[in-house]
């Protein structure tokens, strides 16, 4: 994990709750030592640097992540010195989609816009139709949401909502019981709440009629 600001400590402390050793590097002293005790390994360096990098054995590892924003000089070439060494999977984080667009030139696996992703998350839930979402990449999303009136007290092969909608109900949850997989024969009630995919525009079309 390269870069302790709020996303990659955040990251960082997360993976190792999962049991992941966590190697974070940062140029900050008072990052490292804010957050070297909870880590299984945390080093100041310049993270620019193929050399040092190389030292800490940062060139062994078959993940890494680049958690640098606002310095986007550092971002950049923090991630070519990563794709230099061949490590397999890179993650980075970008903080616009002009950003984006140069760390996938050079080479990054996976690039994230933490803000920009959050906020469009936000954005379909703030409206009260839906009670998640998740959206894909190629423009497919799954929804959480109450079932529309055309489909309660019926099987879901009966109202027909993949004809209607093309969307696909995935499962269905129940007041005091969990998630189960939804087939032709489940019932919905009023109540229910719904684990719906497909293309974005197509379950946010479904979610208007709830």
């Amino acid at each position: 994990m390269i870069g302790l600001g709020r996303f990659g400590s955040s990251l960082a402390l997360e993976l190792v709750a999962h049991g992941t050793e966590v190697m974070a590097i940062d140029s900050d002293p008072k990052l490292v030592q804010r957050h070297a005790d909870h880590l299984t390994h945390a080093a100041v360096a310049d993270s620019t640097d193929a050399e040092v990098m190389r030292q800490l054995g940062v060139d062994e590892f078959q993940r890494a992540v680049v958690g640098i924003g606002t310095d986007l000089e550092a971002s950049i070439l923090t991630t070519a010195v990563l794709v230099d060494f061949g490590i397999p999977t890179i993650w980075a984080k970008a903080i616009s989609h002009e950003h984006r667009r140069i760390l996938e030139r050079i080479g990054a696996h996976r690039v994230v816009l933490p803000e920009h992703e959050m906020g469009e998350r936000v954005a379909h839930l703030v409206t009260g139709r839906m009670l998640d979402f998740i959206e894909f990449e190629d423009d497919y999303a799954m929804i959480k949401a109450r079932p529309p009136e055309e489909a309660i007290g019926q099987p879901l092969g009966q109202s027909k909502l993949r004809s209607k909608y093309g969307v696909t109900v995935v499962g269905v949850k129940r007041a005091g019981e969990g998630f189960t997989y939804a087939t032709a024969d489940t019932v919905v009630n009023r109540g229910d709440v719904l684990i719906v995919a497909g293309k974005t525009a197509e379950v946010e079309r479904l979610a208007d009629l709830t």
